[in-house]
């Protein structure tokens, strides 16, 4: 265990190595201000994404630029702060410092690592190129001009065939994304082919559990079922897939002949354990101290989607962003009390908020422990909360004009489908990338 009595003594400042520009790196870092520290930030990515709102920049309602801002831009008046756009590929914990490609290596007194989460495909990566996942930025934009190029198939067929949307994985993220697009379908796409009807589409989620949302509560989860099936959206519960081709999936069933297929059923960390050194639990998230520090090593903390912290009755803290937002602000405080700048915050202790899902226009449930909400009510509770975490006045009133937009002409004006496209009008499969939330770190 690395001591930590009289950091900083010296008068040099205090090294804090930050991997991940997600929730968790970010609160640390605005936690962190005027603390004395001399920080790194390393991000993979020159962006910081509101991975929540990520679906609706897919499925056409939002611009990505208003979920995203430029990670330079955030740290433009921290001075405190360096920011490094490169992929870490290892931790030598012996020479206390970070190694990335392109090659460089970053010393530190502390580090802490929150670089967040990939889509899992549960060992058949070959799935991804077919189905992809949702996770980055690319990502939302490759699977908008898969979903807009169906359609466009369809109207050159001219065969009066709508287009068949399968989502896989029955989560938040699922359900979100099969409300929205059934909303495209059904409102926003109204009047504008002439070869068929938009909404005839067939969508369809798939889950290999017997229920939808399982991190909400069972009348909350049949509310939801309910009411996708209200919206027409075809329920395949209870099936697991066996494979993702070209025509589309295959189940335990019999296969399934889809236009498009979308990947929300899991994720995995990335490999902070390897870089460690440790052996991995579920998900690949590594175990972590009651102070989230790496056991044994004092001086390096992990976050996010990428610690396994123990919580209650059994249960692991959950990798949602208000976890890492927590995580972040509690290693603040926790280093300025090392430094001799505060009191100790003793054990990490995580406050759930409540669990939240939009289900189609206006409709949501809403868990928070005490009461519990479905409908429009619980749709306007979504969206405060949502608005209330994007970063900036600018892009707060920027998403509201376009929820309003959207409600009042059943319209967005994000419709532009930007992928590239090769010879046979297919869309290239997106690379995995970082950082559900449901982070939804």
């Amino acid at each position: 265990m690395t001591d930590h009595m009289g950091y900083g003594a010296d008068g040099t400042p205090h090294r804090v190595v930050v991997v991940g520009a997600g929730f968790g790196g970010l609160n640390f870092v605005a936690s962190a201000k005027m603390a004395g520290l001399e920080i790194t930030l390393i991000d993979r990515q020159n962006h910081h994404l509101f991975q929540p709102l990520l679906y609706q920049a897919a499925i056409t309602v939002l611009p990505v630029t208003d979920i995203a801002w430029p990670i330079r831009t955030l740290m433009r008046d921290r001075p405190d702060v360096r920011v490094v756009q490169a992929e870490v590929c290892d931790v030598d914990l012996e020479a206390r410092e970070v190694r990335t490609h392109p090659e460089g290596s970053y010393p530190y007194d502390t580090l802490i690592l929150s670089p967040g989460s990939v889509t899992s495909y549960f060992g058949n990566d070959e799935w991804a190129a077919m189905a992809p996942g949702l996770k980055t930025a690319s990502d939302a934009m490759a699977i908008r001009t898969r979903i807009l190029a169906a359609f466009e198939q369809c109207e050159r067929e001219a065969s009066g065939r709508a287009p068949c949307i399968s989502i896989i994985g029955g989560g938040p993220t699922g359900v979100e994304l099969a409300g929205m697009i059934a909303t495209l379908c059904q409102k926003e796409l109204k009047d504008e082919f002439r070869s068929f009807n938009p909404s005839d589409s067939t969508i369809v989620l798939i889950d290999a559990a017997d229920r939808l949302l399982p991190n909400l509560p069972d009348d909350l989860s049949a509310y939801g079922a309910a009411r996708l099936r209200k919206m027409g959206i075809e329920l395949r519960l209870g099936e697991k897939v066996t494979g993702c081709h070209d025509g589309g999936v295959s189940l335990e069933s019999g296969d399934l002949a889809c236009d498009t297929v979308i990947w929300a059923a899991g994720t995995r960390a990335v490999p902070v354990a390897k870089w460690l050194g440790v052996e991995a639990e579920r998900g690949g998230r590594v175990p972590v101290s009651r102070d989230l520090s790496l056991p044994g090593h004092g001086d390096v903390f992990v976050i996010g989607d990428c610690a396994e912290v123990e919580w209650k009755d059994g249960k692991s803290v959950p990798g949602i962003a208000p976890a890492a937002k927590q995580q972040g602000a509690y290693l603040a405080g926790l280093l300025r009390h090392r430094l001799g700048k505060g009191r100790d915050p003793g054990p990490f202790v995580y406050r759930h908020q409540g669990d939240l899902a939009t289900i189609g226009p206006n409709q949501a449930a809403v868990d928070f422990g005490w009461i519990k909400l479905t409908g429009r009510l619980a749709w306007w509770l979504w969206g405060l909360a949502h608005i209330y975490f994007l970063i900036g006045v600018r892009s707060r009133i920027a998403v509201l004009l376009h929820w309003f937009w959207l409600r009042l002409l059943d319209r967005s004006d994000a419709r532009l489908a930007l992928a590239a496209h090769d010879d046979a009008g297919a869309v290239p499969g997106e690379d995995e990338d970082e950082n559900d939330g449901q982070d939804r770190s």
